[in-house]
């Protein structure tokens, strides 16, 4: 069974720092783009942080600057460090990856649980 299972989250201070991960198992995701969405209460779940089979970033604008997405293929785990931390971060963090299951294109998405982030001003 595949199942994402992120870490890391927590309550810090503006201005402040965590590093979030998310650790694959069932299924090895070295060839696949991974996401880091979030979803504060009240608003749609918003696409943060990505990163591609062959380490291509790509940040929301609100992010960038301050958020490094990375991965470890050899851990199977992708990794949010996330610096100078606002209030306005304040979410649930969810790790998202899809396989591509035909040659017709069906995928099968994949989502972690998530994890809390609270920034506190």
């Amino acid at each position: 069974q595949v199942q994402l299972m992120e870490s890391g989250g927590g309550l810090v201070q503006a201005g402040g720092s965590l590093r979030l991960s998310c650790a694959a198992s069932g299924r090895r995701f070295s060839s696949n783009n991974v996401d880091w969405y979030r979803q504060a209460p009240g608003k749609q779940r918003e696409l943060v942080a990505s990163i591609t089979n062959d380490f291509n970033t790509d940040y929301v604008d609100s992010v960038k600057g301050r958020f490094t997405i990375s991965r470890d293929n050899a851990k199977n785990t992708v990794y949010l460090q996330m610096n100078s931390l606002k209030p306005e971060d304040t979410a649930v963090y969810y790790c998202h990856a899809y396989v591509i299951v035909n040659v017709e294109g069906a995928r099968v998405d994949y989502w972690g649980q998530g994890t809390q982030v609270t920034v506190s001003s």
